[in-house]
Order: structure tokens, then sequence, then C-alpha cells
């Protein structure tokens, strides 16, 4: 059966108003902080193999998921990734290289409240998860012939673990209690 443009009228029409929702739009508006402050700091990421790792990444993607949660963390996970590699400052590695850990660090505060739980998911997520979904990417689709099956969570982890402990620093020492209430996110 086919829609008729009525219905899709009044879907776009919902949309609308759920993103009139003050809490819906600073949400977005948040993402778009993390997204911008993610490609300003694009340039320090460290070229290791087929991967330009980068740190930041991590760090932002914790914050998201402590402020924002996991949806939001990983459509800003994906937004930079995306981003880096038509700036030409990543690979398609990018992708797994954030995108696992945004999910699993979200998912995991949401279920917890413990900002541990965020970093640690982002160390699993990305350092684990999207260290073993690399290998196909950088083997078949880079012709990558120095990847291994372990070689990305080796290169992943430290800069995973370092990333992410300084999302959870960072989010300590702001007033991070106050700025949801005060954001009411």
């Amino acid at each position: 059966p086919t829609r008729r443009s009525s219905d899709l009228w009044f879907q776009a029409e919902r949309s609308w108003q759920k993103m009139n929702d003050s809490k819906a739009l600073k949400k977005l508006a948040l993402t778009a902080l993390f997204i911008a402050v993610g490609i300003l700091l694009a340039p320090f990421s460290i070229p290791l193999g087929a991967a330009k790792t980068f740190p930041f990444q991590h760090a932002l993607n914790v914050l998201a998921a402590l402020f924002l949660g996991w949806r939001y963390g990983t459509a800003s996970a994906f937004c930079i990734s995306s981003l880096r590699i038509a700036l030409g400052m990543g690979t398609i590695l990018a992708y797994p290289g954030s995108m696992f850990g945004a999910v699993l660090s979200g998912l995991l505060y949401e279920r917890s409240g413990k900002v541990w739980a965020a970093v640690a998911g982002e160390i699993v997520g990305t350092g684990f998860i999207g260290g073993i979904v690399s290998y196909p990417l950088a083997a078949f689709i880079l012709g990558s012939k120095t990847a291994t099956l372990f070689f990305f969570i080796f290169a992943f982890l430290p800069n995973t673990i370092v990333g992410a402990v300084l999302g959870a620093f960072i989010y300590k020492i702001l007033p991070a209690e106050k700025l949801k209430k005060t954001l009411e996110l």
C-alpha cells in the first residue's frame, strides 16, 4: 500500500512538533557543539597503520553519553567520523573506532547512572568490539596487508583508554550536574 501525501505531511508535522520541544532542541544543539569540537580537534589524530587514532573522539563519546544519552552520542560519533573522512583527517576505520564505543558507553551509563560505566562502555565498545570489526574493513576494503585480527585492538585500546578517562575527568571537573539541570537535559 502506498502512503498518501497527507499521511506524510502529518508525519512531518509531528516530527517538527517534537523538534520544537525544548529538551529535544537543546540536545540537538549540544550534539552540534560536540560535533564542532570534534572537528576542531580532528587535526590532533595519531597515524597508526591504516588508522588515524583520535583520543579526543573517545572523550567526546563519554561526555555525549553522560549529557545526551546513547542515541545522540552515537549520532555525534557518526557525524564526526563522516566529517573527518570528508576532510581527509580520518579513514573508514573512524566508524567502528567511534560508534561502537558511543553506543555501549551511553547504554551502560543509562542502565547504571555511573560515570565509570560510561568509560568502561567506551573502552569495551571501541577498544575490543570496534577493534575486531575494523579488521575486515582494513583487510578487504582498504587492502591492508599488515592488518591482523588483533592488530586494531592493540592499536585502539591505549588510545581509547586515554580518551575515555579524559572524558570522565572533564565531566568530573565541570559542574556537570548543575549544567544538566540548567539545560534541563
